[in-house]
């Protein structure tokens, strides 16, 4: 093998490691969730904390967005249908309203494992100030706007960076 290829094997494997440490480090934020016991008051308080930002209804949007999607999907293969599915994906709606409880205690439960009791106090007391009411009201919309920013620089950044590394191949003589 040419030092070129090592050079490139190497770094290659450096990258894989690092992308390999940062997912483990994400996982482990998630994985004790079942291997710790929490009291119920740490639960309590940042179930609270949840209910106070829950200024967008994410349980209520992921239903909806669910729905049209599954209707899409059915409709598109079996169009003359229409009227039996809107009914099923209305009466599964249903079933499914009664079940937000389960998705926004598994939330707490995260915060939970991440702040003290009374962290989450401090947090809550916050949120419940004028100021932090109107932060979590307006999340929603910021977070929207941030979005649309991220997703710019994102295309951006793609365009730039393939370009970036086009050139640097270029210079080392390979014509990609």
């Amino acid at each position: 093998m040419s030092n070129k290829t090592m050079t490139f094997l190497t770094k290659r494997a450096s990258l894989l490691v690092a992308a390999f440490l940062l997912l483990a480090g994400a996982l482990a934020v998630v994985v004790p969730a079942g291997a710790q016991e929490l009291a119920p008051e740490h639960l309590a308080v940042a179930r609270k904390y949840i209910e106070l930002t829950d200024k967008s209804g994410i349980y209520e949007v992921a239903l909806v967005k669910t729905a049209v999607e599954t209707m899409r999907t059915i409709i598109t293969q079996n169009p003359e249908i229409t009227k039996p599915v809107d009914d099923a994906i209305t009466k599964t709606l249903e079933v499914y309203k009664g079940k937000k409880s389960d998705l926004l205690d598994q939330f707490a439960r995260v915060y939970a494992l991440n702040f003290t009791i009374e962290e989450l106090q401090e947090i809550v007391a916050f949120y419940e100030s004028p100021v932090g009411a109107k932060l979590a009201t307006a999340n929603a919309t910021l977070n929207q706007s941030l979005q649309t920013v991220m997703q710019v620089f994102e295309t951006n950044l793609k365009t730039e960076f393939f370009a970036k590394v086009r050139a640097e191949l270029k210079a080392g003589g390979y014509d990609v």
